[in-house]
């Protein structure tokens, strides 16, 4: 991700995009993206693997690419699963970092839609995304957010 901003669409810009994360369901596991613009947090549901067909698993890799070039409104449109969150309705983001032996978690909640809060699992075991997180809490767009990345030790 590259926390440099870019204009997401006519009037919107996009100020983060969070990638590779995973939520566990009981019989799958679902591959999310996330925009965050200016305006809103935009979820994006890129494959599933199910338990009983791990071998033959969709990571997501296509549908990363699809979002990653992809503006805001356009990657809504990609999938019937993917929603937006207005960027005033979140209250949360959290991160604990990933260590050698634990995935990172990335936490989002907010007060608006069916959902209130999304917890996700970094596809990779280390996590390269800290410093991402770290630049959202600095963002005067985003102060009415309570933003926390727990670091971790080495294990």
């Amino acid at each position: 991700m590259s926390m440099t901003e870019t204009r997401d669409g006519e009037d919107e810009t996009r100020i983060a995009h969070l990638s590779g994360w995973f939520r566990q369901r009981p019989t799958s596991m679902e591959y999310w993206e996330l925009l965050v613009t200016d305006e809103r947090l935009v979820w994006c549901f890129v494959g599933e693997s199910f338990k009983s067909m791990l071998l033959r698993a969709d990571t997501g890799e296509r549908g990363r690419k699809e979002v990653s070039d992809a503006t805001a409104d356009r990657a809504l449109s990609f999938s019937d699963r993917n929603f937006a969150v207005p960027l005033d309705s979140v209250r949360s983001i959290r991160l604990r970092e990933g260590t050698l032996f634990r995935r990172a978690k990335l936490t989002v909640s907010w007060t608006d839609g069916d959902a209130d809060e999304f917890e996700l699992s970094a596809t990779k075991s280390r996590d390269p995304q800290v410093a991402d997180v770290e630049a959202l809490e600095n963002d005067s767009r985003l102060s009415h957010v309570d933003i926390d990345v727990e670091s971790a030790g080495l294990f």
